[in-house]
């Protein structure tokens, strides 16, 4: 085997308080070619990811070229960067006779990410549950619920986003923010979508960032107003993203309506459940 194609879902994480620890799979696909070539250069990220991918499974480098390919876009809070790293690491793992497992590669995923929150629905699909000290959780998440995604044509690199966080908050900001992060995770674990209603206020980041992107909190609003169950900030942003049982197409009509940005588009998508695959 010379070369393998990977898909990747695009993710959406923290769901609002579920911080650095929640995400959904989505049905928005990046793939990535993973090619055996000599004397390649594959660029900084993949090569961090095939250095930490050879040295976990011992098996002996060799040199490789790649390229993306899809509807994910970069910098917008939806789980680009696994997108790549996860189509290197199983490229790389097809190329290698497959000596590592789904949940290696995970692992691998959320060290160079930093965060576990895109890595796990990248990996598994549906909606997971993803603590740093490893213990995960996931969920199918039926179609009943529609995702509606507001998706501005301006980036927001991660970097910039944690930058403005600050290094302590207020006791009952944390309180909140446990309560509505359980909260959610016992209604996407009983199927029951409609106990996430009001679930989805933070404390934790978005208000902070909220600076960076003014129109957060009126899209969030808006869709709402046309029966979404809640908003949230689509990872670090820019994207926003309302989840829906009823009247998508209205709540993403709503939310850029309320926007006030030249340059965006909503879009209407369910859950992916499968997580990364062969191509």
């Amino acid at each position: 085997m010379q070369h393998v194609r990977v898909r990747v879902p695009a993710t959406t994480a923290n769901l609002g308080p579920g911080f650095d620890a929640m995400g959904i799979a989505l049905q928005i696909y990046n793939t990535t070619t993973v090619s055996r070539v000599r004397e390649a250069d594959p660029g900084e990220m993949a090569k961090a990811a095939a250095d930490l991918f050879f040295r976990t499974s011992g098996v002996k480098s060799f040199d490789f070229s790649w390229n993306v390919e899809g509807d994910v876009p970069r910098s917008r809070g939806l789980g680009s960067s696994v997108t790549v790293r996860l189509g290197v690491l199983y490229g790389l793992n097809q190329l290698a006779a497959k000596p590592l497992g789904r949940k290696e590669i995970f692992k691998i995923c959320a060290e160079l990410e930093g965060h576990p929150d895109n890595a796990a629905p990248g990996a598994f699909g549906g909606f997971c549950i993803a603590p740093k000290n490893g213990a995960l959780q996931r969920y199918p998440i039926d179609n009943q619920l529609a995702f509606v995604l507001l998706i501005p044509e301006m980036e927001l690199e991660t970097s910039t986003a944690r930058s403005v966080l600050p290094s302590k908050i207020p006791h009952s900001d944390a309180v909140l923010s446990v309560g509505n992060s359980s909260a959610i995770a016992g209604a996407f674990a009983s199927g029951d979508y409609r106990k996430l209603a009001g679930c989805f206020e933070d404390r934790l980041h978005q208000p902070y960032r909220a600076k960076l992107l003014p129109y957060l909190d009126d899209v969030i609003a808006a869709g709402c107003a046309e029966g979404a169950l809640g908003g949230w900030l689509s990872g670090a942003g820019s994207s926003v993203a309302c989840a829906t049982l009823s009247r998508p197409e209205r709540v993403a009509n709503a939310m850029i309506a309320a926007c006030g940005l030249e340059s965006a588009c909503a879009i209407v998508v369910r859950a992916d459940n499968g997580g990364v695959k062969i191509a």
